[in-house]
């Protein structure tokens, strides 16, 4: 579940776990309703973002503590602990307490927590938000592989975009509390809904603008722009013909190119450089657009840029939502 910050993601979590009670809509957990039951006995899961660990207890201890409480076997209990601190790499940290661990070390110990219990379902909220970048990109990739290997449901709810990307087989888009887009992470990306789903999803943001749908295809109002639609849109219908458009252009979509070419023609106000590319900030007229341009691509602020795209790489809307017309 992506979503920007107060768009109702931890919240659904929370009423998922019971946490929270719903104002309306039923929850149903592997097709059993469980709005009536206690969160205790939901078998669910839940990571919180600041790992809430008990600090006074050992690595081993807040492992088995919900087994405890399960009233699990002791010899039980020292396999599940044993199985899943060798699984997340703890195993020489059981008896260290939280203070003593790293904070990657600590989200391990969370995660564990989650897993020793075999839930139906886990609930992840935002759980790597408190690590530093490496740790981050390094926990992401460890979380897809641990996902793989116990192959159970997860709701993972971040406003990160690469973890999204990343660790989803499906994204739920939210915003103010209602679902934008629900689909595949090349679903979200390459055909956004709307134009919260394409301005949200991808960095730098799409570039949007407003058009004009004519007799003959699309053509953009904004100064600097000299892109010509006509006979580009294939399917395009009298019920669209005059219609007001946004039309975008993701920044890896551009391509430079001679001026008798150009559809955007602006000057390089700042640039990006990343090593492997670079995002280049532009003023064409009254428009401003970010393009990501190979490094080998030489340009020094200031100077002037001619840039098309790929028709097929098109997106357009109609107040505010995905029109379904092919650009070839």
């Amino acid at each position: 579940m992506l979503g920007p910050s107060g768009c109702g993601k931890t919240t659904l979590l929370r009423i998922i776990a019971g946490l929270e009670t719903a104002s309306s809509g039923e929850i149903q957990i592997d097709g059993t309703p469980v709005d009536s039951l206690p969160p205790r006995a939901r078998d669910v899961a839940f990571v919180f973002q600041n790992y809430a660990l008990y600090p006074h207890m050992t690595v081993f201890e807040n492992l088995a503590f919900s087994l405890r409480l399960r009233r699990v076997p002791k010899d039980e209990i020292q396999v599940r602990v044993a199985e899943v601190a060798g699984l997340l790499e703890i195993d020489a940290q059981l008896r260290h307490k939280p203070q003593q661990l790293s904070g990657g070390q600590r989200q391990r110990v969370a995660l564990g927590r989650a897993i020793v219990r075999r839930p139906k379902l886990f609930l992840f909220d935002e759980p790597l938000s408190n690590l530093d970048a490496t740790l981050r990109a390094t926990m992401r990739v460890e979380l897809a592989k641990l996902h793989e290997r116990l192959a159970a449901t997860t709701l993972y709810v971040t406003h990160d975009q690469a973890e999204a990307m990343t660790l989803g087989d499906k994204i739920i888009v939210l915003n103010r509390g209602t679902i934008q887009q629900a689909g595949t992470p090349g679903d979200i990306y390459h055909r956004p809904a709307n134009t919260f789903v394409a301005g949200f999803v991808g960095h730098p943001r799409m570039n949007l603008f407003d058009g004009q749908l004519d007799e003959n295809g699309a053509r953009l109002k904004a100064d600097g722009c000299q892109v010509d639609f006509s006979g580009a849109l294939t399917n395009l219908g009298d019920a669209y013909r005059g219609m007001p458009v946004t039309v975008g252009i993701r920044p890896e979509d551009f391509t430079p190119c001679d001026l008798e070419h150009a559809w955007f023609v602006g000057a390089a106000d700042f640039i990006e450089d990343l090593g492997s590319d670079r995002f280049v900030h532009l003023s064409c007229g009254h428009l401003r657009l970010v393009a990501r341009l190979p490094a080998r691509f030489q340009i020094q602020r200031g100077d002037t840029v001619h840039l098309q795209a790929d028709f097929a790489r098109v997106h357009l809307f109609h107040e505010e939502r995905r029109l379904n017309l092919a650009l070839s």
